[in-house]
């Protein structure tokens, strides 16, 4: 199956958390995809997109709900994990592009979640560490955090902090910068 570089998709998930361990028998699951797709050729950052997703085995914590701004009532007619993941893969092809994230978090969890539900991987083996490519690209002594990212970049933050769809809108534009640098420089 070829590989299609085109669009990047990038990626940021919100998972159930607590402030300190969680519940006995709960475990951390993803309630929210957030979209945006990055074109390539032009560098734009195309629709984005809310997937939301109900948790089967956890439940929304207060902490949660106040971190990333999901209701219950959100999530009320949320996908299941499985049909979100089939949304990723017919509808964005997923496992035929590369997607990007900011750290390697997003990229645990979706394996992680993947392999416990018995669930088919949604992604392709190309991945993009959005984080680590700009401490890379900029020389930092360490990765940073995406509000500190867009400040260094001169970027706005635009949106939510923690609400995923929010979050991959500004990972694009992070994106976006570090590609046009790399094809001034290349």
């Amino acid at each position: 199956m070829a590989r299609k570089l085109d669009t990047v998709l990038v990626v940021d998930i919100e998972a159930t958390c607590w402030q300190n361990e969680p519940p006995a028998g709960q475990t951390a699951e993803i309630i929210e995809i957030g979209l945006c797709e990055l074109d390539v050729q032009t560098g734009e950052r195309g629709s984005t997109r809310p997937i939301f997703v109900k948790p089967e085995r956890s439940d929304l914590s207060e902490f949660c709900i106040q971190l990333t701004g999901i209701t219950p009532d959100m999530l009320e007619d949320a996908q299941s994990f499985q049909d979100a993941c089939m949304i990723l893969r017919t509808e964005y092809l997923s496992h035929q592009r590369t997607w990007a994230s900011y750290g390697d978090y997003d990229r645990r969890q979706f394996t992680g979640q993947c392999q416990a539900m018995w669930i088919t991987y949604p992604f392709g083996p190309s991945h993009i560490n959005v984080k680590n490519l700009l401490a890379l690209q900029l020389g930092l002594k360490r990765e940073v955090n995406l509000v500190k990212a867009t400040e260094l970049l001169g970027l706005v933050f635009e949106g939510r902090v923690h609400r995923g769809v929010d979050d991959a809108w500004n990972i694009a534009a992070v994106l976006q910068r570090v590609l046009l640098t790399g094809h001034r420089q290349g």
